[in-house]
């Protein structure tokens, strides 16, 4: 196992890393509208998340009967809050903010938060729509989580580390996603799901069941919102380390690379959304436990078997 050179940066650096998760996101956004915008023919583009922000910025706040105020704007905000507590252990080059022996397991643990967090933002409304929500996205978590944790069980296996960068580091002559790509699609999958991104939209609902947005207005629905798309860059970033060499790279420095990177999987999992149809919790389910699942047991398991061969 290759040794680790990453080194903790002061406290201060965090804005920084906000601001790099921030405009990350912004092209996340600004990429979907453009896609979105060129798929119906119409104008916008580029520009339209800004006029939408502000939109949402001047609506007035909307309530419910009973509504847990607090539950429900906890649910919204936290989104943020957990985005951010993700960056916090990927390795920007050779800095990182917390270089964490568990880093692995605390990028996992980030991510369950956001079941409570959709679940909270459904269930403070008071309101069936927003229930429906709230349970679509329970459903759909219950079919990618596990096989989500057993994706990032086999870098970690590999690295012999659960630290973000002993994994980068064991990367030096081929990336894990050439020997792994079955965990790294299970990964990519999991990002969408905790993310309420594309195929996992059903708990955001257009439809007539409604979902966690339908009470949102104004504030509320553009932090949550926010959070959706900060989530999935932060997802996209965790893949870097994770299956895509860190930083390793000709020519750029490292923490170049890892931004190219991250803006190639994030291209790729935005232009997916209009790809990919809708799936539904008890479909999903289905393959979730019967596809899934198994096959990410089985590359941990030939990902063990190389490790004791090589050992």
């Amino acid at each position: 196992m290759a040794e680790s050179v990453v080194t903790t940066v002061p406290g201060g650096w965090a804005v920084l890393a906000g601001i790099l998760l921030c405009g990350l996101a912004f092209f996340a956004v600004a990429l979907d509208a453009a896609l979105s915008a060129r798929a119906q023919g119409t104008g916008g583009g580029w520009g339209a998340p800004l006029g939408r922000a502000a939109r949402l910025l001047r609506q007035r706040r909307r309530s419910t009967v009973a509504a847990d105020t607090l539950l429900w704007r906890i649910g919204g905000a936290g989104m943020l809050v957990g985005a951010f507590l993700m960056i916090a252990v990927i390795p920007l080059g050779e800095w990182t903010l917390a270089d964490l022996d568990v880093g692995v397991v605390w990028f996992n643990t980030v991510d369950v938060m956001v079941w409570a967090l959709v679940w909270l933002a459904g269930w403070g409304a008071n309101s069936a729509h927003g229930l429906v929500g709230g349970y679509r996205f329970l459903a759909h978590g219950l079919a990618y989580e596990l096989p989500l944790m057993f994706a990032l069980v086999a870098p970690a296996i590999a690295a012999g580390s659960l630290a973000v960068g002993d994994v980068a580091a064991a990367q030096d002559g081929v990336w894990f996603v050439v020997w792994m790509p079955v965990a790294f699609l299970v990964f990519l999958i999991g990002v969408t799901g905790f993310s309420v991104w594309g195929p996992f939209a059903p708990a955001l609902a257009a439809d007539i069941g409604g979902g966690v947005l339908a009470e949102l207005s104004g504030v509320d629905r553009l932090v949550l919102q926010a959070g959706r798309y900060l989530f999935l860059t932060a997802g996209a970033a965790f893949s870097v380390p994770l299956f895509l060499g860190g930083g390793a790279g000709p020519v750029l420095p490292g923490w170049a690379w890892v931004l190219v990177k991250t803006v190639a999987v994030l291209a790729v999992l935005v232009w997916l959304r209009r790809k990919l149809p809708l799936l539904r919790p008890d479909r999903f389910m289905e393959i979730g436990w019967m596809v899934l699942l198994p096959a990410a047991v089985v590359q941990d398991l030939v990902v063990s078997l190389v490790v004791v061969w090589k050992g």
